[in-house]
């Protein structure tokens, strides 16, 4: 018989799962159970569409219902899977009695942690996630006048960015000093903020938002700076792990709430997999384990387990975080660690930073880039990075992974070749300055 192999979640997690048992195993049985409408579409896009950047959301979906019919993969729309019982090695879907599985992937993603105030009831809350949701709310947008974004988290970047775009009176109210604060360092953020400052945003650091106001409809923020009115609230808190499903199983669960795997993607319980922002993966550095990462990272776990699912032998490396996104009207991005979150953890650095341009001095539309370097004080080995700028963000930070991955020290970097082309490529790399300028402190 063939393997009969359930995925739990639609997202990049539940989908790349899919694909990859199909791809290890033609013959397997591969069904998908999602809550939501699609399939196949990219929610980080949209807050571009929103910010009118991208201009429709139907640019969002990657493949259409028929592409996985076609490929072999049963996927049931709006389906709620409401628990899983090891012993009978079956699931219980809502509308549709049990389902039997050999092979199981839990891709059930995450949710946006509770405000934990007063008003989370009231209409005109906004929950970026779901694409036909993000449909229908982007007609009320036409309409609002004012936006209140709650937290300053990565989504809380984009949106403020978006609405700051599309010309909505927009305040951004977070509890920590500056945006992205428990990630990023000051510096890195400060050319964000002031270019939001030139969109008209009104920024609210150091400030607790303590209920949301109104009768039926939000209306106001009280906050501990005094109420702010709102046509809308956008919730971007921080995002945590759907694992009631793998919990209520007996499956075991982490410190971050996530579900704990191996390399293998495989869970506490037999013939179970995990993958997602629903599952804990350690950092390559310091073997933390964290939660909560971005859709690439997903869709590569998803892979991982629907491969092994399927009978394949792949794994899962720890993961360095790369990052990067648009934030105002800059670039911001990094990998592992930046001076404020080494120091929250306790691991001893040494920087160094230098300020850049991304082409030759003399191109038209030279950017400027800032780059910091961070390294462990022994070996001079690069455990982080950070770096905002107008271009050249991502590919700097996907080559800062690797070199913190493979343990690339500072004298590597101060002495690396570098492309040298004015439209694409200034002279001096910004990434060796920058760890020159290390070198240089440890001189002194």
């Amino acid at each position: 018989m063939s393997k009969r192999i359930v995925v739990i979640g639609g997202g990049a997690a539940g989908i790349g799962a899919a694909g990859a048992a199909k791809q290890v195993d033609s013959a397997a049985s591969v069904t998908v159970y999602t809550e939501f409408e699609d399939v196949a579409y990219s929610p980080c896009g949209i807050p571009y569409v929103h910010g009118k950047e991208i201009p429709s959301f139907e640019q969002l979906f990657l493949e259409t219902k028929e592409a996985y019919v076609e490929a072999g993969i049963d996927i049931h729309y709006e389906t709620r899977v409401q628990a899983v019982d090891l012993k009978r090695r079956e699931i219980t879907v809502e509308g549709e009695g049990t389902v039997e599985f050999d092979r199981l992937v839990i891709a059930t993603g995450f949710t946006y942690a509770d405000p934990g105030i007063p008003g989370t009831h009231l209409e005109g809350l906004y929950y970026v996630k779901n694409i036909r949701r993000a449909m229908e709310w982007d007609r009320v947008l036409d309409k609002v006048r004012s936006a209140v974004v709650l937290e300053a988290s990565p989504l809380g970047l984009e949106m403020t960015t978006a609405l700051g775009h599309r010309g909505i009176e927009t305040h951004l109210v977070d509890p920590r000093p500056w945006a992205l604060a428990e990630v990023a360092d000051p510096d890195i953020m400060q050319p964000v903020q002031e270019s939001w400052t030139e969109m008209g945003v009104q920024m609210h650091f150091n400030t607790r938002a303590e209920a949301l106001l109104g009768t039926d409809h939000v209306s106001a923020v009280k906050t501990s700076d005094g109420d702010i009115p709102a046509d809308i609230v956008v919730i971007c808190t921080h995002k945590q792990a759907e694992a009631e499903l793998a919990e209520g199983a007996g499956i075991r669960i982490g410190s971050t709430g996530g579900v704990i795997v191996d390399e293998r993607m495989a869970t506490s319980a037999e013939g179970v997999f995990a993958a997602g922002d629903c599952a804990e993966l350690p950092h390559g550095v310091t073997r933390v384990p964290i939660q909560g990462l971005s859709g690439s990272h997903a869709y590569a776990q998803g892979k991982v387990a629907g491969a092994n699912a399927a009978g394949g032998g792949r794994v899962y490396q720890p993961v360095y975080v790369p990052w990067g996104m648009v934030a105002g009207r800059w670039m911001i991005g990094g990998v592992s660690f930046g001076e404020t979150l080494a120091t929250a953890l306790g691991i001893p650095f040494i920087v160094g930073a230098a300020n850049g341009i991304t082409r030759a001095r003399y191109y038209p539309d030279v950017k400027k880039i800032r780059v910091k370097l961070l390294a462990e004080p022994k070996h001079h080995r690069l455990i982080g990075a950070q770096m905002v700028g107008g271009e050249g963000i991502k590919e700097r930070a996907d080559f800062l992974a690797v070199a913190v991955k493979t343990g690339i020290t500072l004298a590597d970097l101060a002495w690396m070749e570098n492309v040298y082309s004015p439209p694409m490529g200034a002279l001096s790399e910004p990434i060796a300055a920058a760890a020159q300028n290390a070198l240089a402190q440890l001189k002194d």
